[in-house]
Formats: structure tokens, sequence, C-alpha cells
């Protein structure tokens, strides 16, 4: 009877999870996705914890003081958090489920040693009653299945022993990766290249991958090859991310929670728990799909952000060609009677606008544009912000309507009829040189068309190069005006400039 409840919540998980990643496709219905995932997970824990016979439970105050500290300090994190923080946030998050991942693969490793055979000598199976107490019902399950046929029952273990390798490799590189991530995404840690860096980061995966599976199949004996294992995961997961550059952030934050998904789904399988592994192979799938769709909209190739270096910040400083010209700056009641008198204004949002916070604002100015008569869009990027689609969502929480949220692929066309791109807190993705310059270290990059429009106006609090750490050759250009100014202080004048005509 239990079972079939068990069955019946582990359904209604599944389908909540489908549904809430459904429902976070779009902004307006984000929040509510991932109440409705939310759901699902919480029915599922208690779920196995009230009613999974097969495991034996007696550390319930372990299981809800975890359960307690992880909702508090996850809460006061979601709570705290502005939408600058969020990539930030969201690589975290994803390192702590890497090495959650990995902490259970070092669990089952040595609980194998306690109570089953293995393919590691020195490990023996415990003598056990028919009416012991110490085993859950599957394990002793597993003990008869050895004693009935030995060896059936040690290949069934050397593929359990894979799978535990698996998901510590996996969950090391995604923990370990996830906070390097955290700290470039904060800028507490630049990048780093080190001499033949792809030989090494692809050497050093190659020997984890063939210690792991030696170490499976019991051609290494010395169970503390484990740990071996998991310290060149944790140094592969930190070579890994380090040299990659600041364009390529979106699409690596993407690869981790894959990952992640991935490393799960290993849980799933060493605790027979459809819902854990169903779970973590939707997550890994939906973040591998994310992945693809990164790189073809970068027009990049996945092996090109796992060995390159594309827009990387202090490596890239001062590489390019040098620009000549001069700029020239905009008054805010010039920048305002240039929109006002215009047909079409396109916006490109930047991470300097989310760090300024300036999104409310923004919406502000479409609406007293849009007053005027004015077609208002904006142009979106997909590495406008530092992770995918921060900037749509961003927007979208200042209730910008979805649908003047356009693509970059689409938007591209219309930058020719457009009388003014105003372009607030962007850099790296309007400039030129990445079709310009063969030797930017942005060069091939999908940017944002905006010098085919009559006029840009850049509002920046400075002329400090962007992420990539590179001059911008749209600031130059005849047609382009520079406005300085905090974002959210400029574009409050501006609409009051406006209102004001």
């Amino acid at each position: 009877m239990k079972q079939s409840i068990l069955d019946v919540i582990y359904m209604i998980g599944a389908v909540s999870f489908i549904f809430g990643i459904k429902m976070l496709g779009k902004p307006e219905k984000a929040k509510k996705g991932n109440l409705v995932a939310a759901f699902g997970m919480g029915l599922a824990i208690f779920g196995t914890i009230f009613l999974n016979d097969s495991i034996k439970i007696s550390n319930y105050a372990w299981i809800f003081g975890g359960l307690l500290v992880g909702t508090v300090i996850g809460t006061l994190m979601a709570k705290k958090v502005k939408m600058t923080g969020m990539p930030q946030m969201v690589s975290f998050f994803n390192g702590m489920g890497g090495a959650c991942a990995a902490i259970i693969s070092l669990v089952e490793f040595n609980h194998m040693g306690e109570w089953a055979v293995s393919v590691v000598p020195g490990w023996h199976m415990p003598a056990i009653s028919v009416n012991s107490n110490d085993l859950s019902s599957h394990e002793i399950q597993n003990a008869l299945k050895m004693l009935v046929n030995p060896e059936e029952f040690i290949n069934g273990m050397k593929v359990k022993l894979g799978i535990i390798y698996l998901g510590l490799i996996i969950g090391s590189i995604s923990f370990a990766g996830s906070m390097i991530a955290y700290g470039k995404l904060d800028e507490k840690i630049k990048d780093k290249t080190l001499p033949l860096q792809q030989v090494i980061n692809i050497g050093l995966l190659l020997v984890i991958l063939g210690i792991g599976a030696a170490a499976a199949l019991g051609y290494i004996e010395n169970p503390n090859v484990i740990y071996l294992i998991l310290g060149l995961s944790l140094v592969y997961g930190v070579l890994f991310v380090m040299p990659i550059g600041g364009a390529d952030m979106p699409v690596v934050i993407s690869l981790l929670n894959s990952f992640t998904g991935v490393a799960a789904a290993m849980g799933g399988f060493l605790y027979d728990n459809k819902v854990m592994l169903f779970g973590g192979i939707l997550v890994g799938s939906a973040g591998t799909l994310l992945t693809v769709v990164m790189c073809k909209a970068m027009n990049r190739s996945l092996t090109n952000v796992l060995i390159g270096n594309f827009g990387g910040g202090s490596s890239a400083a001062g590489v390019g060609k040098a620009i000549t010209g001069s700029i020239k700056e905009i008054t805010k009641s010039d920048a305002a009677v240039l929109m006002k008198y215009s047909k079409k204004v396109v916006i490109v949002p930047g991470y300097g606008l989310a760090v300024a916070q300036a999104q409310h604002v923004c919406h502000e100015l479409e609406e007293v544009l849009e007053a005027e008569g004015v077609e208002v869009k904006y142009a979106i990027h997909p590495v406008a912000g530092r992770m995918p689609g921060h900037m749509n969502v961003l927007l979208a929480e200042s209730n910008v309507s979805y649908d003047k949220l356009v693509e970059m692929d689409d938007i591209n066309p219309e930058f020719k009829t457009t009388d003014v791109v105003l372009i607030v807190g962007a850099n790296d993705v309007v400039n030129p040189a990445a079709k310009t310059d063969p030797a930017s270290p942005i060069y091939g990059m999908p940017i944002l068309d905006v010098e085919d429009a009559a006029h840009t106006i850049v509002l920046k609090r400075s002329m400090k190069a962007g992420y990539a750490g590179i001059e911008n050759e749209l600031f130059y250009s005849p047609k382009n005006s520079m406005l300085f100014g905090d974002a959210k202080k400029t574009l409050t004048d501006l609409v009051s400039e406006l209102k004001s005509m």
C-alpha cells in the first residue's frame, strides 16, 4: 500500500517538474512555475522519508535539521539577492547541487564497504541473521543475491561503482566550476590561462575517467582511490572554467547546470529513486538544450567554448586595433528632444542597467515616448546579462510587455529604419570590432547592428571598457553621442525632460 502511494507521489512530482520548467519559459509565469516545481520536489522528499520501506531511516533529527537549515539559508539568500546578483546566485546553487551529488557518491561508496561485496579486496560481507534489524530490506535482498549468485552480484557492484565514480566526477566538476564562475561573475576572480591550457585540461579529464573506469572494473584495488578522483575532479573543475571569457559565461552557466542535473540523476540510480532520477534527467537535458541554443546564438561551437577564451577580461585587455577619432557628448535635453521627435526608438539594455536597478524607470521612459507617438522596442542580445534570460526577466519584472523584447536576429534588420538607439549600460554586445577586427578577442561574436541606425546614444558612467576589456569602436562613430551618468538618475532626468516639453 505504501509503495503504491509513493509511486503516485513520484508521478505527481515528475509532472510538477515538467509543468514548472515549461512555465519558466515565460517571465510572467516564471514565479508560479518555481512554486509548482518546488511543491513537486517537497512532496517527493516527504514521500521518500515516510513511505519508502526499502530505505531504513533512523536519523530523522539530521534529516529535518538539514531541511530546516537549508530552507532558512536559501530563503534569506533569495530575498537578499538583487537581480544584478542573480547570475552569481544561480552559479552558487549549481555548485551546491554538484556538491550534494558528490557527497552522495562518497557516502554510498563507504556504505558499500559496510555491507556489500566489492571488487576491491578487503571489503567483506557482514554476517546477518534472518531476524537482523540492523539492515534495511534492500540491503538484505542484496546480501541474499550475493549468496545465491556471487558472480552476477559482483558484476552489479561494478556497475554501481561505475555510477558512484561518475556521479562523483560530474558533481565535483560542477561544484568547483560553479564556484569559479561565481567568483568571475562577481568580478572577484580574473580570467587566467595557463601555458598549454587545452592540453592540460584534456589530459587531466582523460586521466580522471581512466582512473575511475579502472577502479570500477577492479584493476585498482585501493579504496582510497576515490579521494584521488575527488581531488583531481575538483582541480579539473577549476581549470575548466578559469580561462573562459566573459562572453562565454552564460553558456558555461547553462552547461554547469546540466552537469548538476546529470550528477543528481546518478544519485537517483544509486538510491533507485524514480523522482530523483527523473528530475536529474530533466534538469540535465534542459541545461544541455539551453547550452546548445546559446552556442548557436553566439556562433560558437561547444568545443570552442570549453577550450577557447572568448571575451576574457584580463587577458583581453589591450588587444585589437587602435581606434582613431573622437567622442562627442550630448546633453539630457538634446537627447530628450532627439527621441521625442523620432518615429522609432530601440533601447538596448545591458548589465549596467541591471547594476543601476534602472529597469523600472526605463519602462517609464518607454511609456512616455509611446504617449508621444514614438514606437519603442527593446533589443535583447543573448548575453546582455550574465546568464541566459537575465535581461528578459529583469525587464519583465518592471512590467515591460514581453512582445516588446526582440531577440538579436529579429531586431538587427530593423536598425536601418530606426531613428535613435538608446544603449543603456551595454558595451561589448554593440562593439563593431566583433565584425571588423580579427585581432579582437570578441571577433566572430554576433552583435546588435546598432551602427545601422540614424543615431545612437550610449548611456554609461564613463569610458571604462566593458567585460571584454577592450575599447568600443561605436563610441567614436560620427553618428554616436555619449551621455555620461548613473543609468537610473539619467533616465529619470530624461523622463522629466520629456514630460516638461
